[in-house]
């Protein structure tokens, strides 16, 4: 790498967003069964995100599984997302779909593993909780695509309250492994 090269540092992680459901309970009087329906559907899609902190900048996909195919296809929309000119190295955790040799790393990134068991050391997990907290908690998804909708917006909610300096930038979710924008629909 060259002696003046801009270097960023990048932090990635992916959530799992949409149904997961468990048991219903009822407050009923001792003695009585009362009906209770409950929502069995289990579709979920998962929110690769990877953020800048100091440029304001994020970008993220998603993706219906959290695998080496999400993992590359992640990586080469971060790729896109440096500063022309500049060098990313990218702080993530220890998942499987990141550890393979399979993984073809951009020229412009470097990959630095965190310490595993300590998602702390990690910013995106605030914008997780954040985006739960706000947008995502208590939610009830009619398809798929309502999913994919809900977390490609409460990303860029999410991290324009988080770490974009201005809040009409958008972040760059994009859905799938084809790196559109939400404005430009998918």
């Amino acid at each position: 790498m060259p002696r003046r090269k801009p270097i960023e540092l990048w932090f990635q992680d992916e959530a799992r967003i949409g149904q997961k459901n468990g048991l219903v309970r009822q407050w009923a009087r001792r003695g009585t069964r009362p009906r209770q329906p409950a929502d069995q559907r289990y579709k979920s899609a998962y929110l690769f995100g990877a953020i800048c902190p100091a440029r304001g900048v994020g970008a993220a996909l998603a993706m219906p599984f959290a695998d080496t195919h999400a993992m590359q296809a992640h990586l080469d929309e971060i790729a896109r997302a440096v500063a022309k000119g500049a060098h990313a190295v990218l702080l993530l955790d220890r998942a499987g779909w990141r550890m393979t040799a399979k993984l073809v790393v951009p020229k412009n990134i470097s990959l630095i593993f965190l310490p595993s068991r300590s998602p702390e050391l990690n910013p995106v997990e605030n914008i997780w909780q954040y985006m739960r907290a706000n947008w995502l908690s208590d939610r009830v998804f009619n398809s798929y695509n309502d999913i994919i909708d809900a977390a490609c917006d409460a990303w860029n909610r999410g991290t324009a309250s988080s770490i974009n300096p201005a809040p009409s930038q958008p972040s760059g979710c994009a859905n799938g492994p084809i790196s559109v924008n939400r404005e430009g629909r998918w």
